[in-house]
């Protein structure tokens, strides 16, 4: 019993880690573009009139690959950014793998597009049937935003994962694109997994 409560502790932990670095991204409820404007630095003594002393945010910096997406993006959410959702990408990318190895389909769901559940739901009961090991992930290499793009008010962001993984006896290299979707205008701020491809 004592086991199953540490499981799912660490669980908890991960998602709320994952939740909070992603959420980063997310925009207003109501889709209006958030102030910029930081809190009041103190407030004014009675009998004076001071304005209060705001700070303002700074315009992230977008360049390299997608540097135009994620321009796009910003527009249409100026809570967005990359940097946070870099650090988010990676943390799902341990999570997802993780439960992938782990047949944890229960964590997959929620955090994925149907088809990519459909087909890793596939992959995991054809592995359980032949009894194949899993193989884990050891190490990530690389995290880098490969391309991005606004379609509407669906904002769309690629990134190369570059990971080794290993099985308990076998190692091998991992270099794929996955593709995080997310609509701007909702109030909800998780990025969906909608794709995975192989990196050419």
């Amino acid at each position: 019993m004592i086991d199953v409560l540490i499981a799912a502790a660490v669980a908890l932990f991960v998602l709320s880690r994952l939740y909070i670095a992603l959420g980063r991204a997310a925009g207003p409820p109501d889709g209006r573009k958030r102030s910029t404007a930081g809190a009041q630095a103190g407030a004014p003594k009675p009998g004076k009139s001071e304005e209060p002393v705001r700070r303002e945010r700074f315009r992230p910096a977008f360049h390299g690959p997608g540097a135009d997406g994620l321009e796009a993006i910003y527009e249409a959410d100026n809570a967005f950014d990359p940097d946070a959702f870099r650090s988010g990408a990676r943390a799902a990318y341990e999570l997802l793998v993780g439960a992938f190895a782990g047949g944890d389909l229960k964590t997959l769901k929620p955090l994925v597009d149907d088809d990519v559940y459909q087909t890793w739901k596939g992959a995991i009961e054809e592995r359980e049937a032949t009894g194949s090991e899993a193989f884990e992930l050891l190490r990530i290499r690389k995290v880098e935003i490969d391309g991005a793009e606004l379609d509407g008010d669906t904002a769309r962001i690629m990134v190369r994962f570059q990971a080794e993984l290993g099985d308990g006896e076998r190692t091998m290299t991992s270099n794929d694109i996955w593709t995080f979707k997310r609509t701007v205008r909702s109030s909800d701020p998780n990025w969906l997994l909608d794709d995975v491809v192989p990196a050419e």
